[in-house]
């Protein structure tokens, strides 16, 4: 099932709809990190300038060191901006995007499964807090890889794990939720948790490639799509034998 659905995910991402989303992601992305750039210059500035008003209006005394020291305070300030919004480009675009993840899942679910009952796109809180929380996954799953570069032997092998775990879970109560209630939705959690961690663990590998991470919330919710379809499926399959055999 697991490969199945990565396979029918990636031939997704081609769909001129789902790349409708992706572009709208980037776009709006983009424009947040500009604007959070120009915010954070403009606060600085602020901070910076009435220092040295202060220092020329008292006409003070520097040696000429503290020039370079400026300059490379500076161009260090520069690096750890960039750094910084370099950074915050996977949880943005995390964010952003699942706040048209129903409109990707609605159109991947009418192309690929028309003869099934449609799923209903969550409420408005509850998709917003749903892209927090995708945020929050992919800052976590960061911070994670960031700390444990350092730390020989377990590092991949922890931020796989942690990873796997929770997008696996995060992506599927996406998928599961416009079909089920929070207890139905736990409960498939819970039989099914090996193949949903394992579904996890492809997508923390889509997440730790560079550039491509930006796609890992569309890869991710159309996935756990076809997924859910699988389990569901099989589900159905188990009750109808089980009905047969009371019959």
């Amino acid at each position: 099932m697991i490969f199945s659905s990565a396979s029918k995910a990636l031939r997704a991402l081609a769909d001129p709809a789902m790349r409708g989303v992706l572009w709208k992601t980037l776009g709006l992305t983009i424009l947040a990190l500009i604007a959070l750039w120009f915010a954070i210059a403009s606060g600085v500035t602020e901070l910076a300038l009435p220092w040295v008003s202060d220092m020329v209006a008292f006409n003070y005394s520097l040696p000429e060191w503290t020039g370079w020291i400026s300059l490379f305070t500076a161009i260090a300030a520069g690096i750890a901006l960039a750094a910084g919004l370099a950074f915050l480009i996977g949880p943005a675009s995390a964010l952003i995007a699942g706040l048209f993840l129903d409109d990707a899942a609605e159109h991947l679910e009418k192309a690929e499964y028309p003869s099934d009952p449609p799923g209903k796109a969550l409420p408005i809180v509850e998709g917003v807090w749903l892209s927090v929380k995708f945020a929050g996954v992919v800052v976590l799953g960061n911070l994670l890889a960031l700390a444990l570069l350092l730390v020989p032997g377990i590092n991949l092998i922890a931020f796989f794990v942690v990873n796997g775990y929770l997008l696996g879970r995060e992506y599927f109560e996406f998928a599961a939720r416009r079909f089920g209630s929070e207890e139905t939705v736990r409960a498939l959690r819970s039989k099914y948790s090996g193949t949903i961690f394992g579904a996890g663990l492809v997508l923390a590998a889509f997440l730790a490639v560079p550039v491509v991470n930006l796609l890992t919330p569309l890869f991710g919710a159309a996935m756990m799509v076809h997924l859910h379809k699988a389990i569901a499926a099989k589900e159905a399959a188990r009750t109808r034998r089980s009905e047969r055999v009371a019959a």
